[in-house]
């Protein structure tokens, strides 16, 4: 199996949010580190660990670009000269401070509200770097679960690889895994009061997006390298 790549928004490593979210799901993408388990209330450090498990394999971050495969007559550099063209045409924005939200069955951080800039920026990402993608595989088509799509969400997964994008596109920072009802509201609120008393809730400056690369099956995602926004004409 090839590698697999991702376009996702990344803070800066040295940011009370980088801080925050990577000790929440307990891997930091930039170094390979795992952080000290978070003091959660009501859920011991081997709990919380199970419940992390998915965002872990991520790393802390924001989708832009959802992970995929490069096509059989692309490599990396096409990839990377992708993205460099993409990213030249955007310009540095601040997001307001993120809030902790509930979104399905599991809690991420949120946009307080519209953030029209950021839209722009992940539909430009999905439309502009999937000349590099590689179509999916059956495998990967069913475990999006087709049947269970919107007719839009179903034209986006099978146009771009991806159900969530364009109209559908939902801004988050994912921060546990799929969770019971028993300890879902007790999460978003032990998160909230964690989130609250971290010191990262404080405007997001987005100067650059973050390839993110899983290379083989199974492994998890590390942030390979950063590529600035704003250096096109």
């Amino acid at each position: 199996m090839a590698h697999r790549y991702a376009v996702y928004l990344a803070p800066a490593t040295e940011s009370p949010l980088w801080r925050f979210g990577s000790a929440i799901i307990g891997y930091d993408a930039a170094t390979g580190a795992e952080p000290p388990a978070p003091d959660i209330a009501g859920f011991d450090p081997e709990n919380w660990h199970t419940l992390t498990a998915e965002p872990r394999r991520y790393g802390f971050h924001g989708t832009l670009k959802a992970p995929f495969r490069l096509a059989d007559d692309k490599t990396e550099a096409d990839l990377d000269a992708l993205l460099h063209a993409f990213a030249a045409e955007h310009h540095p924005f601040e997001l307001p401070p993120l809030v902790v939200r509930a979104i399905g069955t599991f809690v991420a951080l949120v946009p307080p509200g519209p953030v029209p800039t950021l839209d722009d920026l992940a539909r430009c990402a999905v439309v502009e770097v999937d000349p590099a993608r590689a179509p999916l595989t059956p495998e990967e088509l069913a475990r999006r679960r087709p049947d269970q799509l919107s007719a839009r969400q179903r034209a986006h997964l099978d146009r771009y690889g991806y159900p969530y994008v364009c109209e559908d596109f939902r801004f988050h920072m994912t921060l546990t895994g799929p969770l019971e009802d028993a300890a879902h509201t007790h999460a978003l609120n032990a998160l909230t009061e964690a989130y609250a008393a971290s010191g990262a809730s404080v405007p997001l400056r987005v100067s650059d997006v973050g390839l993110y690369v899983q290379d083989r099956p199974g492994a998890r995602f590390r942030l390979a390298r950063r590529i600035p926004l704003g250096t096109g004409a």
